[in-house]
């Protein structure tokens, strides 16, 4: 796929501005970069901490033309670029935690929030990615449960190098989501130790359940296995990694 790429210094959301893009007709590609966000969000409307110049903060505009079903599996595909970004060019060791989180030692390093749009074109998904570049601006919340690319590998990325090479990963995987969204599923299996044979705690909103993760449906939702052997499928929810199976 072909991206563009408009820059802002600041901007309250990427995501904001890409949905906005994409209700006036913007094409498949259009990416919206910031220094620094004023109101950048996560899951769940939670605050994405977005410093100056110390994360990546982009959001990229889709039109996929695939199966519905199948839409959910576009953060999983992201998870995976975002994965071998860090592995090929800084030498790392990530993990992805179900279902939009990417890892380093159990500390998060990469947030993936994907929001629909109806258009005139057909629905639109903008995919935000926010990467840690450098840790020095983390407010003292996140310091411990956090990371950047700077901590973990030694070097100093800048957000354009970072952006180019994220959007090489991102294109390739995208191609073939869109040939066969089948696919990911493996591919995210082989790069997330969550896939199966975690124990953990999902809090979906009306429940908390505790079990052991046994592998994703089609659609990507999460498959737990709970003590009594029954299998509960996890669409949406917040996953945490017990220490020890209850």
């Amino acid at each position: 796929m072909n991206f563009t790429i408009l820059r802002f210094d600041t901007i309250n959301s990427t995501n904001t501005e890409a949905l906005k893009q994409a209700r006036r007709g913007a094409a498949e590609g259009l990416t919206i970069v910031a220094r620094r966000q004023t109101a950048g969000r996560g899951r769940h409307g939670r605050t994405w901490v977005s410093a100056e110049n110390s994360g990546l903060y982009a959001s990229i505009l889709l039109r996929p033309q695939v199966e519905t079903r199948f839409v959910p599996l576009i953060t999983l595909m992201s998870a995976i670029a975002v994965f071998d970004l860090l592995r090929e060019n800084y030498d790392l060791k990530p993990d992805i935690k179900w279902v939009n989180d990417v890892l380093i030692g159990e500390k998060k390093i990469c947030g993936i929030l994907a929001e629909l749009t109806e258009t005139n074109d057909g629905t639109a998904v903008v995919v935000g990615i926010g990467i840690n570049l450098k840790s020095s601006a983390f407010p003292p919340e996140i310091a411990s449960t956090a990371t950047s690319i700077e901590s973990e590998s030694g070097t100093k990325p800048a957000a354009p190098e970072v952006l180019d090479r994220l959007l090489g990963f991102f294109g390739y995987f995208y191609d073939r989501f869109t040939d066969d969204p089948a696919f990911v599923i493996g591919e995210w299996a082989s790069r997330s130790s969550y896939f199966r044979g975690k124990n953990v705690r999902v809090a979906t909103g009306g429940e908390t359940i505790e079990g052991v993760t046994d592998g994703l449906e089609d659609n990507g939702a999460l498959r737990v296995r709970r003590v009594d052997g029954s299998v509960t499928i996890i669409q949406a929810g917040d996953v945490e990694r017990l220490r020890h199976a209850r």
